[in-house]
């Protein structure tokens, strides 16, 4: 059994399925406009949205949510829509409500007790309830608003102003739990026990004894579906790995020996010349994106034409990738092109499969971790798909190349010997497309800016600078320009995210 949430396009509706997954029940988000079918749901949550319910274009819900006999929670939005269909009255606030409030729990309810009295809440709106709809109650208020909490016991229907699902809400979590486990009575365990189990059988009654093929970076997310495939299948699993020249020092070695140790043999194909030559002489980032896309593809697809036998192309979609497909907040403006493998020509005839496309990115290092991966490949920093192609600024060559694995592979040593590297989401060099001047060894020297990068993140949505102590800052200067030849000056990058994206390209 599931709680299905149905987005109306909240920044936080993601946290609302990640809190009821914590608590060990299985959340789904579904676009507010998709229907549903009631089956296997146990409960249904309204999110919250940026609309307001008197929007000419406001997103509304038909009367077919309330007729699957099982409870609803509306949040924020969700109330609005709530109070709306069952023809309460909303009216704009002459102060939009946004930030901390007490909560003051009128009557005790399976959903919010006395225990929860006096603590805080986070308000983030500008409708307010004037007017109950019939049949409803209050059960909490604030001081600005006085129905913060309301229900319909008979219609099995609650509601709340606050968000729940942000840490400020002091007791959201509990909240959302009372709902799964008190209210929708779900007693089902979602943990990545039972994933792994669902997902090992689900992949051998889809593959039968064909063969996958899977692309793998090295990176977490790849290297969890292989041994989630692996686990399944066996050797009739063909993962590829592509070298592309455009990795860390010693990268490629650490991703052949990684799985050597997983015992799953590896396709290996060196292509960083091919890479390389493609490169030659272009600056622009959205080229070099375009450019390393279509070298992998026709790389990928060379190795992939000798197994004839493969069916199936495996792939470590996330959940967040198909949320954001199906968004409901419209077409986003292009920052920068998506560089996983995609696109692969239809002449391959690939059947997909997409293991952890149900899972966010902390489920798929807690599911990395129940399949064995060791602690330090499991927190490993992102890194991109591009490599080191968008952290070289302008054209690339592979003098270049050689300075900034050197750098890089210095920040890497010296902040995890500060043991401060699993506190950061990055932690990077890039080389500046500038010489600057210097003295060396009494000589005037006209040599490469290398930039620091080290920024802390939830999920790399949003950062913000990392405030590395200046002793380590200050050693990792010393050592690239003392180790790198052609480096006489080190930056650090102050810039958050938004308004600067982690990468510089």
């Amino acid at each position: 059994m599931k709680i299905v949430i149905l987005d109306f396009g909240s920044q936080y509706t993601q946290l609302i399925a990640r809190r009821i997954r914590e608590i060990g029940v299985y959340a789904e988000i579904v676009p507010y406009y998709k229907k549903i079918d009631g089956k296997d749901i146990a409960g249904i949550i309204l999110s919250g949205s940026p609309a307001s319910i008197y929007d000419n274009d406001a997103p509304v819900i038909g009367d077919e949510i309330f007729s699957f006999g099982v409870p609803v929670l509306g949040i924020c939005y969700g109330m609005q829509i709530i109070t709306d269909k069952f023809s309460g009255e909303i009216v704009p606030t002459n102060k939009r409500e946004y930030g901390p409030a007490q909560i003051i729990v009128d009557r005790n309810d399976q959903l919010i007790d006395k225990n929860m009295q006096n603590t805080t809440v986070w308000m983030s709106h500008g409708d307010i309830i004037k007017k109950l709809p019939d049949s409803f109650e209050a059960v909490a208020h604030t001081q600005n608003s006085p129905y913060a909490v309301i229900r319909n016991r008979s219609k099995n229907i609650w509601a709340i102003q606050f968000h729940p699902e942000v840490v400020h809400t002091q007791k959201g979590k509990q909240l959302l739990e009372n709902f799964a486990r008190k209210i929708c009575s779900i007693t089902d365990m979602w943990n990545m026990e039972n994933f792994i189990d669902r997902s090992i059988a689900s992949i051998k009654q889809k593959v039968k004894n064909n063969k996958v093929i899977c692309a793998v970076s090295g990176g977490i997310d790849s290297t969890v579906v292989a041994l989630l495939v692996h686990k399944a299948i066996g050797d009739n699993l063909i993962p590829v790995f592509v070298n592309n020249g455009l990795l860390r020092a010693n990268e490629s070695e650490h991703v052949i020996e990684s799985f050597k140790k997983l015992n799953i043999e590896l396709q290996y194909a060196d292509a960083e010349d091919d890479f390389l030559n493609a490169l030659k002489d272009v600056s622009d980032p959205e080229q070099k994106r375009k450019i390393i896309g279509h070298v992998f593809v026709d790389v990928f697809t060379n190795v992939a034409e000798k197994f004839k036998d493969a069916k199936f192309l495996a792939q470590g979609t996330l959940y967040p990738d198909v949320i954001e497909s199906v968004s409901v907040k419209g077409p986003s403006a292009v920052i920068k092109s998506h560089h996983n493998v995609g696109g692969l020509p239809e002449k391959l005839d690939f059947k997909l499969i997409e293991p952890l496309r149900e899972l966010f990115k902390d489920e798929v290092r807690l599911l990395g971790e129940k399949l064995g991966l060791s602690e330090e490949f499991i927190n490993r920093q992102p890194f991109p798909g591009p490599g080191l192609a968008i952290r070289i600024i302008g054209d690339i060559t592979k003098d270049k190349l050689g300075i900034l694995q050197k750098a890089d592979s210095i920040v890497l040593q010296e902040v995890k010997k500060y043991g401060i590297y699993n506190d950061l989401w990055q932690s990077f060099a890039v080389l500046l497309p500038i010489n600057s001047v210097g003295v060396m060894g009494d000589k005037r020297t006209y040599e490469n800016v290398v930039a620091v990068r080290a920024v802390e993140s939830a999920d790399g949505m949003t950062a913000d600078w990392a405030h590395l102590p200046y002793d380590l800052l200050e050693k990792i200067s010393s050592r690239i320009i003392n180790e790198v030849n052609g480096v006489n000056r080190v930056v650090f990058d102050v810039s958050s995210k938004p308004p600067s994206t982690i990468e510089w390209e």
